[in-house]
């Protein structure tokens, strides 16, 4: 916990979890919760594969890339618990919730050049103030809020969405967020406790699991959506009849 020493990257000096720490190497602090971090790295890797194998937007792939470069920043936070690392991981948390958000709106924003610009100067503004200043809870509640911009629009696509299987990828998206959030909460709360526990079920690490796999789903509604204002007849298919993506159909004149 705080305050233990590693012969690698020195004395804590970022927030710590209940995992215990340098349990397993000397290199890597939080063991469990850096690993947890590669089925959201594997999972966005398929995703940016398909979106530029059918050529999707480029949007969606700076979004796949993001996931890629969140999960990577969280692993070197938990790897090593520094303040340093940890505003790697923190700062791309709400790079990529301003990326979610100009993938909901912009379609119907009548100023198409406002929304990009305005978001990429917040983006480089945040990234520097929180450089600057330690937020701590004041991150919590900015990138709850930024979460919370995006219900409206989103669920806007629900409701007006028909297809099933792509409804599905919006009610599983909802499901595995809700589980993220109360290991979250879990590991976060009753840490006392859990650590008096022979075996610790490792809450945060199973948070990144389950956000990798809300990421995902998150991604192929999205990209549903979009294909489908753009009349590219998309539909959800599944790779080894298993993994969802979604599977558009060009007219040539595209």
């Amino acid at each position: 916990m705080t305050g233990e020493i590693s012969s690698f990257w020195g004395p804590v000096t970022a927030t710590d979890w209940c995992e215990k720490n340098y349990a397993y190497s000397s290199h890597v602090a939080e063991f469990f919760n850096t690993i947890s971090n590669i089925p959201t790295i594997v999972l966005a890797l398929i995703g940016l594969v398909n979106a530029l194998r059918q050529r999707f937007e480029k949007r969606f792939t700076v979004l796949h890339i993001s996931n890629i470069i969140l999960a990577v920043g969280s692993m070197l936070y938990h790897a090593s618990l520094q303040h340093a690392q940890q505003q790697a991981d923190e700062t791309p948390m709400v790079w990529e919730m301003l990326l979610y958000f100009y993938i909901l709106y912009s379609p119907d924003w009548h100023y198409r050049s406002t929304m990009p610009t305005f978001l990429f100067l917040y983006g480089v503004a945040f990234a520097v103030m929180h450089a600057l200043v330690r937020f701590g809870i004041g991150f919590k509640v900015h990138y709850l809020i930024l979460c919370l911009l995006g219900i409206p629009r989103a669920y806007k696509y629900y409701i007006h969405t028909k297809d099933k299987c792509a409804k599905w990828m919006a009610r599983l998206y909802l499901v595995s967020i809700f589980m993220a959030s109360l290991c979250w909460l879990w590991d976060r709360v009753y840490c006392d406790t859990i650590s008096k526990w022979t075996f610790n079920p490792e809450g945060h690490a199973l948070w990144h699991i389950l956000m990798g796999l809300s990421s995902y789903f998150a991604n192929i509604f999205l990209m549903f959506c979009r294909a489908q204002q753009l009349g590219w007849n998309p539909k959800v298919d599944n790779f080894w009849g298993v993994l969802p993506y979604v599977k558009i159909d060009k007219p040539k004149s595209q």
